[in-house]
């Protein structure tokens, strides 16, 4: 996935191999991807990874459907 303008995610050379990151953490944003597209509850992904708010997750979600949805078009 390309997060390029999303600006929860930042990727840091030599950080977790500098794969794209919620900002602040070193969870990788595919990884709430990943959660999303397998069906999990949002509020499953907020239980797993404390750190991350159910605002950040819905706009990781909503980031990612819109992106996909462009790439259709």
């Amino acid at each position: 996935m390309d997060w390029t303008g999303c600006e929860l995610v930042e990727v840091i050379p030599g950080k977790v191999s500098g794969v794209p990151l919620v900002v602040g953490t070193r969870i990788p944003a595919d990884l709430v991807l990943d959660y999303v597209d397998s069906g999990s509850p949002l509020e499953e992904i907020v239980e797993d990874y404390p750190s991350l708010s159910m605002a950040t997750v819905r706009t990781l979600a909503s980031f990612a459907q819109s992106r996909r949805l462009r790439a259709v078009s």
